[in-house]
């Protein structure tokens, strides 16, 4: 008797094993980016778990929902035990935990090797470096002798500075003066571990995503051109094809992918890059996991970056990343003189427009400046969906509920 049960679980073993459909998916974290994801599960009927707050985005859609903190390694494991194959949503969660389950063999995509060069912005850099990948000039920086060093050898009017931790959507991003600065050092804007760097006059921010497998295969969306809410540092309008030469588009694929080949990267990566006036791209950051960037391609492309993901994880081949149609994306921002229970205004005028897709994340609260939700907008030209979106973005508003 002993025996045959072994047979039999070591056959369901196996089929789970070679069997995509059966393999379950675990995502750390559950805000909007788990939520779309397990959206474009559904048509594959693939389980897939998720860990975060309790009301979170994903916690009345995944198969199961953990209820625990992102940096708490006995809910990490908690998740782990009752999946196949472990991702995340962010960067900034317990990495010793993922790196322990690693060795013990945990199937984790991207690996916690990588993500712990991508959480220190310091040592993405130094990646950069090292991998003669093009980016910005840069200091790592401490304390006030550090800085004064730093801004002395960059030169320049005006410099950046990055936290090398838990920045994210512009928080931990300071731009000053360099000679205000080294008058009165102590004005700086982080006294933790941070790094500086040449401010780079841009013509614009572009980003390229990045699918790829764990034979190396690789998938590559169009680029995208950004244009960014100078309060908020969220994208306003993202544009693909990017409004940029095919020669400058190309090179920046080009970059994108040997970024990702040097990090020995699997999954869905958003390389952000800024077109210098000098026209040379600098790779400005990378994002392992789907971004804000490829929220589009949903409808936009032939296979989303949500669903790339999912087929990754579940080990079947990489989609047809090609667009459809050219695309405009818009977030939409929780409105800033308002926090609480909301209703959409302009939702019905919105929702009548062809081409128009709408997508709310299912937050319990509006905040001001909070990402709420996004809106694609497609149409046969990039003028035309331009013009769509602005209308769009001129009709929805959070406002209180009635």
């Amino acid at each position: 008797m002993k025996m045959l049960l072994l047979a039999v679980f070591s056959r369901y073993i196996c089929e789970v094993k070679n069997n995509p459909l059966r393999k379950r998916i675990g995502i750390i974290g559950g805000g909007q980016l788990g939520r779309m994801m397990i959206e474009e599960s559904l048509r594959y009927n693939m389980p897939i778990y998720t860990l975060d707050a309790a009301d979170s985005p994903c916690s009345n859609l995944a198969t199961e929902h953990v209820v625990g903190s992102l940096k708490d390694g006995e809910a990490i494991r908690t998740l782990a035990s009752k999946v196949d194959v472990l991702t995340f949503e962010i960067e900034h969660i317990a990495i010793d935990t993922l790196l322990l389950l690693e060795q013990e063999g945990k199937e984790i995509i991207p690996s916690p090797q990588l993500l712990h060069i991508i959480q220190d912005k310091g040592l993405q850099k130094q990646f950069f470096e090292q991998h003669q990948i093009p980016t910005g000039a840069f200091r790592l920086v401490d304390t006030e002798a550090d800085w004064l060093k730093g801004i002395q050898e960059l030169g320049g009017e005006k410099l950046v500075a990055k936290t090398r931790k838990e920045g994210y959507d512009g928080k931990g991003v300071w731009i000053f003066n360099s000679a205000e600065l080294q008058q009165n050092v102590s004005k700086r804007a982080f006294s933790q571990p941070a790094l500086i760097e040449q401010f780079i006059p841009c013509q614009t921010e572009l980003s390229v995503m990045v699918a790829r497998d764990r034979e190396g295969n690789s998938r590559l969306w169009p680029v995208v051109d950004m244009e960014f809410d100078p309060v908020a540092n969220l994208v306003t309008y993202l544009n693909c094809p990017a409004r940029i030469h095919n020669e400058i588009a190309e090179e920046a694929k080009t970059i994108a992918l040997k970024t990702i080949t040097a990090l020995n990267g699997i999954g869905v990566f958003a390389v952000e890059m800024l077109l210098g006036t000098d026209g040379k791209l600098y790779v400005n950051e990378v994002a392992p996991r789907p971004h804000n960037s490829g929220h589009h391609t949903i409808e936009a492309c032939y296979t989303s970056q949500f669903e790339q993901l999912v087929r990754i994880l579940a080990g079947l081949p990489l989609g047809s990343t090609e667009m459809i149609q050219p695309a405009v994306m818009i977030n939409l921002l929780g409105d800033s003189g308002f926090s609480g229970e909301y209703q959409l205004k302009g939702l019905a005028e919105a929702a009548a427009i062809e081409g128009v897709y709408i997508h709310l994340y299912d937050k319990k609260e509006s905040k001001p400046m909070r990402k709420m939700g996004h809106v694609t907008i497609t149409a046969h030209t990039l003028d035309g969906a331009r013009s769509k979106a602005e209308r769009v973005l001129n009709l929805l508003q959070f406002i209180p509920a009635t």
